[in-house]
């Protein structure tokens, strides 16, 4: 994770035509390790089935184990890690190997970005997708920095990534583009 202290949107580096981030939580592997565990003791249950209570209760369990196993294993390697691509035309945050859940936030749908160095689980209530009332929504991997992005809608959707800031100014060169391509369409149009 990088630092960036004294943040105040403003840098001398070139923009790239196309930001892309990332956030890691190795921590997640713990719970899926977890889940293998689960799966594991499925498989040996069904195999080793010499349970005298009764099929019902043998398959009970053998899919129990097996649900709960995939249920956190999807549950923690959907969110291992997030990449954010920043392009000309929209900000796209994916999640884990697959890819799932993945956002599409079109820029013309976007008001403002801003930088927050602290995100925290804590604040969202967990690690993963998240919503809540009063702060709109967000994929959160780890805690640290991250970048807010204000919907036109009213809407919030805050997102855990290494680099925030230089997402945020991408962001904000992409908007100023959009108004003066926007500005220059609308006096050609009085004209």
């Amino acid at each position: 994770m990088r630092h960036h202290f004294g943040y105040e949107g403003c840098g001398s580096d070139a923009l790239p035509e196309v930001w892309t981030g990332r956030a890691t939580n190795r921590m997640q592997w713990l719970p899926a390790v977890a889940g293998a565990g689960c799966l594991a003791l499925g498989a040996k249950l069904a195999v080793d089935a010499t349970w005298t209570t009764g099929i019902a209760a043998l398959l009970m369990a053998v899919i129990g184990c097996f649900a709960a196993g995939i249920m956190i294993l999807y549950g923690t390697l959907a969110f291992v890690h997030v990449v954010v691509r920043i392009d000309r035309y929209a900000v796209d945050v994916r999640c884990g190997h697959i890819g799932v859940p993945h956002r599409h936030i079109p820029l013309s749908h976007v008001v403002s970005a801003d930088y927050t160095s602290k995100v925290t689980p804590r604040q969202w209530g967990g690690w993963g997708c998240r919503w809540r009332p009063e702060q709109g929504t967000a994929v959160v991997v780890r805690r640290g920095e991250g970048l807010v992005v204000t919907l036109g809608d009213g809407g919030m959707f805050t997102v855990t990534v290494d680099d925030a800031a230089t997402a945020v100014r991408v962001i904000r060169a992409r908007l100023a583009g959009m108004e003066q391509s926007t500005g220059r369409a609308d006096g050609a149009a009085q004209a």
